[in-house]
C-alpha cells in the first residue's frame, strides 16, 4: 500500500490497523532541540480516543504513546521520531458476519476491489482508528507551531441541523463539552439530538471549522502546492470527511466580486485586510490573516439498524451489524482536523525557508 506518508519536509508515515497489535507514526525532518516528552503527545491522543463520552464509541483504549526514538535527554535529536500507540480492546469477533459482507458507507467493497483481501477486523487499515498515528505526529507539529507563535485550534460548529451561535464562543467549552462545541447551550441541544439519533438505531454528522492564528503573509507555494490546496488534501485524506471549505467556501458563489473582495488597510503600521472572506490566504499564500477552514464530516455509517447489501458471493442480503460504533464522528475528529491542519501548515513553513535569498544568508553566511 503506497500513500502512507504525507508531508515533504516534515514527513509523516503512520502504520498500524484497527485490531492489530498496535499503530503509531514515524516523524521525519524535526527539528533537533525541540523539548519533547510523551507526556507533551498524550493530551492530544486524549482528545481523540474511544470510550471518551457518551457519544462516542464504548471500545475502551489507554491510547499511551510511547516514544521508541528520536528524542534523548528530553530533546528532539534530528533523527526520526517512532511512535507506538498499542491495541489493548480489539472485539475481532463482532466483526465475523462482515467478514464475507459489505458494509453500506465503509470501504470493504472498494478495499477487496483494489487488493483482492481486506482485514475485515474492523476495518483494519480504513478504520477510524487510523488517525490516532496522525494526531501523535501532528501533536509533534503544534508544538513546534506554538513555539513560532502560531495556533491552531479547531471545534465542532455543527451537529446535525444544531448549530453554534458564534457571539457565544467560549474556548474552554471546547474541551468541556462532550461534543467539542464552543457554545453550551448549542452543545446541550445537540446531545438532545444525539440522542434520539440513538434511540432510533442512527447516526449523525456535522462540521468542523479550524482557526490558524499567528501565520506570518507569504507561506505556501502558488501553483499545484497552494496553502489552501494542501490544506483540503490533508483534510480530504481523513475517512469521514466529504468536503472542505476556506473562507466563505461554497459561499463565494453566491457573492460579487466587490462583495467578496477583502479591501487592504494598514493597521498598526502593518497591512491588513478589512474583512476576511479569502480566509487568510490569496493566490494559494497566506496573506497574514487568520485561516478559516471547515471540514464536513458524514454521518457514521456503522448504524444498528438493518440494511440491504451484498456479499463477495454477489448475492444480495440483509446486513445488522455488531460492535462498539460511534454514533457522531465527529467530536473526536476535531483534534485529528486540528492536528493534519497544523502538519500542513509546518511542512509548508519549512519548504519556505528557501524562497528568498535572505532568508539563507540569514542561516548561512557567516560574519565577515
Amino acid at each position: 500500500m503506497s500513500g502512507s506518508t504525507f508531508g515533504n519536509y516534515f514527513r509523516v508515515t503512520t502504520w498500524g490497523e484497527s485490531h492489530g497489535p498496535a499503530l503509531g507514526a514515524v516523524v521525519d525532518g524535526c527539528p533537533a532541540g525541540l523539548c519533547l516528552s510523551e507526556a507533551d503527545i498524550q493530551p492530544c491522543l486524549d482528545r481523540r480516543k474511544p470510550g471518551s463520552t457518551q457519544f462516542a464509541t464504548q471500545r475502551k483504549e489507554g491510547d499511551c504513546v510511547q516514544i521508541l526514538s528520536g528524542v534523548f535527554e528530553g530533546k528532539t535529536t534530528g533523527t526520526p521520531i517512532s511512535l507506538l500507540i498499542p491495541n489493548t480492546s480489539q472485539r475481532s469477533a463482532d466483526y465475523s458476519d462482515i467478514a464475507q459482507n459489505y458494509r453500506p458507507g465503509h470501504a470493504d467493497y472498494t478495499f477487496d476491489e483494489k487488493y483482492g483481501f481486506r482485514d475485515y477486523r474492523g476495518g483494519g487499515r480504513s478504520s477510524g482508528r487510523e488517525t490516532a498515528g496522525r494526531v501523535a505526529a501532528g501533536a509533534i507539529a503544534l508544538r513546534v507551531l506554538s513555539q513560532l507563535g502560531i495556533q491552531v485550534c479547531a471545534y465542532t460548529k455543527s451537529i446535525g441541523p444544531v448549530s453554534i451561535d458564534p457571539a457565544a464562543f467560549d474556548a474552554a467549552a471546547i474541551l468541556e463539552t462532550p461534543t467539542c462545541m464552543p457554545d453550551r447551550e448549542a452543545s446541550a441541544r445537540a446531545e438532545q439530538y444525539l440522542s434520539r439519533c440513538m434511540q432510533e438505531q442512527d447516526s449523525a454528522g456535522g462540521v468542523i471549522e479550524c482557526r490558524i492564528t499567528g501565520m506570518p503573509a507569504g507561506i505556501g507555494e502558488p501553483v499545484f502546492d497552494k496553502l489552501d490546496a494542501r490544506l483540503s488534501a490533508a483534510v480530504m485524506s481523513i475517512g469521514a470527511v466529504k468536503a472542505v471549505e476556506i473562507g466563505d467556501g461554497t459561499a463565494v458563489s453566491l457573492a460579487k466580486g466587490s462583495q467578496n473582495n477583502d479591501a487592504f488597510c494598514i493597521k498598526d503600521g502593518s497591512v491588513s485586510k478589512k474583512t476576511n472572506h479569502a480566509g487568510g490566504i490569496l493566490g494559494g499564500i497566506s496573506d497574514g490573516s487568520p485561516i478559516l477552514l471547515r471540514a464536513h464530516i458524514k454521518p457514521t455509517p456503522s448504524i444498528f439498524q438493518p440494511q440491504q447489501t451484498v456479499g463477495r458471493d454477489h448475492q444480495e442480503r440483509t446486513l445488522q451489524i455488531r460492535g462498539r460504533h460511534d454514533p457522531v464522528i465527529v467530536p473526536r475528529a476535531v483534534v485529528v482536523v486540528e492536528s493534519m491542519a497544523a502538519l500542513t501548515v509546518l511542512d509548508l513553513l519549512l519548504a519556505n525557508l528557501g524562497a528568498r535569498m535572505e532568508n539563507l544568508e540569514k542561516l548561512y553566511k557567516a560574519d565577515r
